[in-house]
Formats: structure tokens, sequence, C-alpha cells
């Protein structure tokens, strides 16, 4: 058996409980298939659910997306690891679908699939120069600092320039910034990787500007990050005057949410809180409104490095409902810099055999239940299919968002059962966890269970309480299985 630990510890782990209970897959270990799976032990009694997921850490971004400085954010995997030590429920990490198992066979094998494997890949900008070494997403940084697997080696050069630039103005741009700039002593009390924390002592990084498409009342991160980042030891801020004037769309805005104008009462004092100019060595933030990328520039001195961003200036135009879209001037400036971060929105990633609307980056679907086509038909359902999460909605909201989404989600099961929906897929036994496993064995995939994940957790918080640190992430696949395969 390619499972770690005993055979007999793997079936204790993974145990049945009824000759023919409701099999339930979850494709997807972040708050979304937690909380879809939460939902359906309490909806659904003697259901089996079955949480997969590609890494052999379970939680998703509540663990390689959070930022390490944020550990009160990251409270929830109490709740999500209670859920996974329910004797109905089992974890199987290093479990990739589309490698190790197929959506097709895990429809054969499950009277219901629900995938909630949220957005591993970024929207891009589609200037040119994009691909210029210098030039990461957001997305790759913050796997970086957080000891993903699959960031570790990133390796961005923080030496060789004093000056960041990141795109966008969301929460993932304020916690990127807040990254750079907060001092190390802070940070090497958090569960930040190591590299990244080495990476960042060393850094020589002072000012870094958040360049957004629209002003001040249109930025899209929360009242909560922003004076976080605005509240960075010994930092200056710096922020146009001009950018600060308001319209009567601007007050309009501002009028229907609140939100908005916290955020631009927030900018708007700290415009004028601090002293007109930085002092010697003193660390920077510069918030630039009303400008868009055009192209990102070529290094004269390094070729393929970037050196800076050619921006666009723009101006607000209403689009009715009392929105208001960026849009070009005509105008140019350039932002001289080494290195570019991209916080413009992740992006789900297709697999096969699975309806994906490409322009959205979601899955079409009606409620949660998967559509046959991007026709938006909701007569056209696929069967036994769910959705929930960032592949459902799109990558927007925060971690609480996903439980109203599992909830959306699992009504839409319920409902389905009630009907009858689903007679034709659960009428049948279905061979659920015992046929994936047999699959899994007969490919020698390695499957880790939660018990597996246990031992990780246990050697990172032993690790980290030697450095003072809540846990010291192992952050290579081979760290990873390496530990979680030791009795």
């Amino acid at each position: 058996m390619a499972i770690f630990g005993a055979r007999r510890v793997l079936w204790r782990s993974f145990s049945t409980i009824s000759s023919h209970p409701l099999r339930v897959c979850i494709v997807g270990s972040g708050p979304a298939g937690f909380y879809t799976a939460e939902k359906i032990l309490k909806t659904h009694q003697g259901s089996q659910v079955d949480i997969i997921d590609r890494l052999p850490t379970p939680y998703g971004l509540v663990r390689s997306g959070v930022a390490p400085d944020h550990p009160e954010t990251k409270n929830v995997i109490n709740q999500f690891s209670r859920v996974a030590q329910n004797g109905r429920c089992s974890f199987m990490g290093n479990v990739a679908l589309g490698y190790s198992i197929s959506l097709v066979e895990l429809r054969e094998l499950y009277h219901v699939v629900v995938l909630a494997y949220g957005a591993e890949s970024d929207r891009v900008v589609g200037i040119p120069g994009e691909d210029l070494k210098g030039v990461h997403s957001a997305r790759e940084f913050v796997w970086w600092y957080n000891g993903h697997p699959d960031g570790r080696n990133l390796d961005p050069d923080l030496k060789n320039t004093d000056t960041a630039v990141i795109l966008g103005q969301g929460n993932v741009a304020l916690d990127v910034a807040r990254i750079l700039l907060r001092p190390t002593s802070e940070l090497a009390i958090t569960d930040i990787a190591s590299h990244a924390l080495t990476a960042l002592e060393q850094s020589s990084i002072r000012k870094v500007y958040l360049v957004g498409r629209r002003g001040p009342v249109q930025a899209a991160c929360t009242a909560k990050e922003l004076r976080e980042v605005l509240g960075i030891k010994d930092l200056y801020i710096h922020i146009k005057e001009t950018d600060l004037k308001i319209t009567p769309a601007d007050e309009e805005e501002m009028k229907n949410s609140r939100i908005h104008r916290r955020i631009y009462e927030l900018l708007s004092k700290a415009a004028t809180a601090g002293p007109s100019q930085p002092s010697s060595g003193q660390r920077e933030l510069h918030f630039v409104f009303f400008r868009q990328p055009d192209r990102f520039l070529e290094s004269y001195d390094k070729k393929g490095y970037v050196s800076g961003v050619h921006l666009e200036k723009t101006t607000l135009k209403g689009i009715g409902s009392g929105k208001q879209i960026a849009i070009g001037t005509g105008q140019f400036e350039n932002l001289s810099c080494g290195i570019v971060l991209k916080s413009i929105g992740y992006k789900s990633v297709p697999v096969d055999d699975l309806p994906f609307d490409n322009q959205k980056g979601v899955v079409p679907n009606v409620k949660g239940r998967v559509l046959s086509d991007n026709s938006g038909d909701p007569t056209s359902i696929e069967n036994g299919l769910y959705v929930c999460g960032w592949l459902k909605r799109g990558p927007t909201g925060i971690i609480a968002t996903n439980l109203y989404c599992a909830e959306e989600t699992v009504a839409s099961l319920s409902e389905d059962l009630e009907l009858g929906v689903l007679a034709s897929t659960t009428r049948l036994p279905k061979l659920g966890r015992d046929g994936l496993l047999q699959i899994l064995d007969n490919r020698n995939v390695r499957v880790v269970p939660f018990s597996a994940w246990e031992r990780i957790d246990k050697e990172e918080k032993r690790l980290g309480s030697l450095r003072n640190k809540p846990r010291e992430k192992l952050t290579s696949w081979e760290e990873l299985l390496k530990v979680a395969g030791s009795e």
C-alpha cells in the first residue's frame, strides 16, 4: 500500500461506517472545502466525506495565503481540524486531481463530487515585458514567504534594488507591502518561512509603490488591512494631495459604501499626519492613484531584467449604478524599480472533463450546481457535481465568505437529494474511499492521511519552539513527505 503508516493504521484513519452511505468527495482542503465538509456531515447523517488535496498539508490559503503576521486569522484551523477528525471524514493529501486521479474516475467512485480547489494561477496584465526577470505575481511572492513547497525556489532579488512596485491596492497587495516594509524583528516571531526571513533581513528595499488604476475612494482593500500597513513603525507615507480631490461621483460612491468612505478617510488622514519629506534611511510607502501599467521597462545594464514600469495616467468615467471605471488619458510617465509584484487577481485552473468559463475563471454553475456548458441554461446540470469557493464565484471575499458559499452549495445538494434529482447516482452503492485508495495504490501514489499531517504539524511546532516561533514550516516536498512518512 503506497500510503504513509502501516495498513492497520490506514484503515483506522479511513474507517467506513455503513454498507451504503452517501459518499462524497471534496477536492480541495481550504476553507471552502472544509466548510462544505462540515455542512454535509451535519446535514446528512451517515454520509462519508473524503477531502483530497494535491498538497500533503491541509487548510489551503489559511496556511499558504494568510500573512504570517495575522495569526488570529489562522485560528479557524482548529475548527477545520475537528472536521478532519470526525469518524465519517478523511483527509487524503498528496492526491492531485487530473494527475493522481481523474474527475471522471471520482464521479464513478462517489455519489457526489464537490470541487473546491480554489485558484492556483494568476491573471496576466497582458502588456509587453511581463516575462522580464524581476516581474512576479503577488501569489508567487505570498507562497514564497508562507513556505508553500511550490514557492520555495522563487528567490526574488531584494538586494540589488531599493524600490519595489506593487500593481494593485487590494488586501493581498497590502499584505505584500507590509511584509516588505515591516521590521524583520517583528516578522521573526511569526511562522514566516525561514528562507524568506533571511532574504528580508538582507533586503535593500526602502521604497514601495502601491499603484492603482482608480482613486482613493475606489481602493479595493479593507479598513483593517489599510490601518495595519499605515501603522508600521517609522514608515513615511506619501500620497499626492491632488489624488485626494473628490468629485460628486466619488461622493455618491462613498454615500453608498461605508467601507469606501472609511478607506478614503484613513488615506486622507495619513497624507497629512506625517512629515512632508522622509528622513534619511526611513522606509517609504507611496500610494499611486490614477495610473495603469502600459509596459514593463527592460534594464539597459542587465538585459532581460525589469528596470521600471511605463504608466499611463487615467481618469474616471461613470458607467451608471454609481460605479466608475478607469480609462487612459494618453499621458505617460515612468516609475523606476528593480522588482514588480502583480497583485491583480488569482485565477482558477480547469481540469479535464470539467466545464469551465475561461473568461471569468470559474466553473459555470447555478448556486453551486455545475452546468454542462457556459450557456447559462439552468437545466443543463451535471448531476452529482458541485462547486464551492473561488472556483464557484471567483477569487473574492474573506475566509468567512466561504462559509456562506458552502451553505448555498450544500443546500443545493440537499435539495437535489430530496427531490430525487440524484437518484440515478445514489440508488446504487459506490466504492468511494476504498475504491479511491485502491486506484491510488495501483498508481503508487503516496497518500498522506490526516495522521501523517499531524506528524508534520508536530515537527514544525517543535522546530519553531527552538527559534521562538509558533512553527518553522517545512518548505520542500521532500521534507514534508519524509516527516509525513516517519513513525
